[in-house]
Parts: structure tokens; C-alpha cells; sequence
């Protein structure tokens, strides 16, 4: 624990993507944040379905929305607006990488 006071502590999870510990995504910070979100994604089963491997799958579509929640949830408000209209896991995932990775 550190010896912040409360309120300085949450001021710092706000830049945090909920539950899953790493920062935001934004601008600044793909590459980054594109190795933790695949690190998470794989640990939770569902970088298959990220990656576009995995579409025939019967349980595709709940693992697709699995993994388009963790990702929109990731990722800072000005960004959402390019990915909101993303059918996929896996079409938000390239559109990120289009947008960012320069």
C-alpha cells in the first residue's frame, strides 16, 4: 500500500482500464498497452477470437463480446468514437492497430 491518501489513490485508477489493471489506451501508449491487452486477452481464451482465428467457433459470439467489452472498456473516450461502429473483436483490434501503430 502506498501512503497517498485515499483520494490521491483513485485520482490514479482513473486512467485505468476497469478490472483489468492496465492503463488506458491512448494516443501515446499503444505499443504498450497492445502487449499487456494481448497478454490479458490470451489468458482469458479469447485472443482467437481477437486475432481472427477463431469464427466458426459455436461459442464465437460470446467470446466475441467478451472481448470487444474488454476491449472498448480498455481504451481512453476519444478512441472509442473509431472503433464504436466495429462489428468484431477482431475488426476493433485492426482498426486500433491502423489508427496507432506508426
Amino acid at each position: 500500500m502506498t501512503d497517498q491518501p485515499i483520494s490521491s489513490q483513485r485520482m490514479d485508477m482513473s486512467d485505468r482500464a476497469g478490472g483489468l489493471g492496465i492503463e488506458l489506451l491512448n494516443e501515446s501508449n499503444y505499443k504498450v498497452w497492445r502487449t499487456c491487452m494481448e497478454s490479458y486477452l490470451v489468458g482469458e481464451d479469447l485472443w482467437d477470437v481477437v486475432d481472427g482465428n477463431e469464427t466458426k467457433c459455436p461459442k464465437w459470439k460470446r467470446l466475441n463480446a467478451k472481448a470487444e467489452f474488454a476491449l472498448k472498456r480498455s481504451m481512453s473516450h476519444s478512441l472509442f468514437c473509431h472503433v464504436e461502429r466495429c462489428e468484431s473483436a477482431h475488426g476493433i483490434w485492426k482498426k486500433l492497430n491502423r489508427l496507432l501503430n506508426n
